[in-house]
């Protein structure tokens, strides 16, 4: 499975599973898989350089071709058990996806310019392709990603891609329809319209839990085939304790600023600037920590149950850590330009990387030999009937 997050085709109600559904299934005396990234940032940044160049001059034509370079060196560089990852996307399908999601962006873009009901009606027509895109681009991924000489594949419906995305589409769309509907009529939306953006915020949680419960739900490789068992409760749990360090960091920056302005109205100059000085830094601190926090927490409990019959994964991603990396790499980059992003691409991908691990029950290298004899290369050759849609989920 790739390290790249998100319902097996059982989708659960709002209620949190718990891990039960793992544990019953995995047990036994396991063998402990470490990942591990031996990519450098000397090594990436020339590839970057090339691909940032090529993708300039050809006017983001090469982007599928820098994609799969990309995904190559990162995949070769992933090492799973002492075993490296392998990457045999072809770019020129990849090329294909790129071309037919450019065009729908610039049919959009020129529409809206002339002929503004044409272009909700081509948005219209994007929002309700997406989730098959999004499973097309996910199929993709999968089938040509390998370990140890074997392909893996995804296997997630049409209709459940469609089930996933639906808490965050309908919001959206039943808004369009019923805006574009008053516009046509010459008479304004219904005042009940308004509060239509405001779902998806409130349908954040659940939608992310569909969509990692589809996503981690269809991951196949060998016989072995995954599913994420926490249901929208531990999404909810992660939201509001991510809610909570922003409102902790914001509260800081804004009660250190009430501070300064009280400093400095009673005459106490050095106070009202040390109190400014510090609000900044707990305003920094807001967007600094809430992000990398989030990314941390989701990560360790999408992957922390996620699991099949003799396999599972774990996560111990530790927030301050990651806090303090992601920090450190956006005050690089800004230095230097953006010439540290390869950089910090590498060494955000070992430490997310290196702190998942792969538990397996039984003899390993049995379980390969019997489903590489199975599979032979149905698998790769299945890879070829895929559009080539990669949207680098």
């Amino acid at each position: 499975m790739t390290f790249h997050d998100t319902v097996p085709t059982d989708l659960g109600g709002l209620g949190d599973t718990g891990t039960s559904g793992i544990t019953s299934t995995f047990s036994g005396p396991e063998q402990r898989l470490a990942l591990q990234f031996t990519g450098s940032g000397s090594e990436y940044f020339r590839i970057w350089l090339v691909n940032l160049l090529l993708s300039i001059v050809t006017l983001t034509l090469y982007t599928p071709f820098a994609r799969a370079r990309r995904l190559t060196y990162f995949y070769a560089n992933t090492r799973v058990g002492g075993h490296a990852l392998g990457f045999h996307g072809n770019p020129w399908k990849m090329l294909r996806g790129h071309l037919l999601v450019l065009g729908l962006a610039g049919a959009y873009a020129l529409a809206s310019n002339f002929a503004p009901l044409v272009a909700s009606a081509a948005l219209l027509l994007f929002v309700l392709v997406w989730p098959a895109l999004w499973r097309a681009s996910l199929q993709f991924r999968l089938a040509n990603t390998s370990w140890r000489g074997l392909r893996m594949s995804f296997d997630g419906s049409l209709g459940g891609a469609y089930i996933a995305m639906a808490p965050l589409m309908l919001p959206g769309l039943i808004f369009g329809l019923v805006v574009g509907a008053a516009a046509v009529s010459g008479s304004p939306p219904p005042p009940w319209v308004l509060a239509l953006p405001l779902l998806p915020v409130l349908l954040l949680p659940w939608g992310m839990a569909l969509a990692k419960r589809y996503q981690h739900g269809a991951y196949t490789f060998a016989s072995e085939t995954t599913r994420l068992d926490a249901g929208a409760g531990a999404f909810y749990w992660w939201a509001a304790k991510t809610l909570a360090v922003g409102v902790l960091a914001g509260g800081a920056a804004l009660g250190f600023f009430m501070l300064a302005g009280l400093s400095g109205h009673g005459g106490g100059g050095a106070a009202s600037m040390a109190f400014f000085a510090l609000a900044m830094v707990a305003y920094l601190a807001f967007f600094l920590a809430v992000g990398p926090y989030s990314v941390a927490a989701l990560q360790n409990l999408v992957w922390g149950r996620t699991a099949s019959r003799r396999v599972r994964f774990a996560s111990a991603l530790k927030a301050w850590p990651f806090i303090g990396l992601t920090t450190k790499n956006l005050l690089l980059t800004g230095l230097t330009l953006g010439l540290y992003r390869p950089f910090a691409a590498v060494a955000s991908a070992r430490m997310r990387l290196e702190a998942v691990s792969l538990h397996v029950r039984g003899d390993l290298d049995q379980w390969v030999e019997r489903a590489s004899r199975r599979s032979g290369d149905v698998t790769a050759d299945a890879a070829g009937d895929f559009f080539g849609i990669d949207l680098g989920l």
